[in-house]
């Protein structure tokens, strides 16, 4: 695990959630909203369910909530990855959106 300032975390935060944003605006085919609020992601699918994206800054975590539990990530000093599996973002965020929208959905992730 990489270790982060505080400034450096918030930092490559901002920078994930932006990626996130860009790529989900690259869905057309799909009907899903999200809105960032305080450092708080929350896409909703089409069906109601939700995924949510924050950061823990005492932990230099982001958590994401889906609708099969919650997720710690941590950042390797190249990429997000869960801290039990190793699951990287963009899998664990495809898979989770995927079985929520019950459609198979990929998101390429520029970080």
């Amino acid at each position: 695990m990489a270790t982060l300032t505080e400034s450096e975390f918030n930092e490559l935060m901002d920078d994930t959630i932006i990626a996130i944003e860009e790529a989900l605006d690259e869905l057309d085919e799909l009907d899903l909203d999200y809105e960032t609020s305080g450092g708080i992601l929350t896409v909703t699918l089409e069906n109601g369910t939700k995924v949510i994206i924050n950061r823990q800054t005492p932990l230099k975590q982001l958590w994401l909530a889906a609708k099969d539990g919650g997720y710690h990530l941590d950042w390797t000093g190249e990429a997000w990855q869960t801290d039990k599996e190793q699951e990287p973002l963009e899998a664990l965020l495809n898979r989770v959106l995927s079985q929520q929208a019950n459609e198979t959905i990929r998101l390429n992730l520029e970080l």
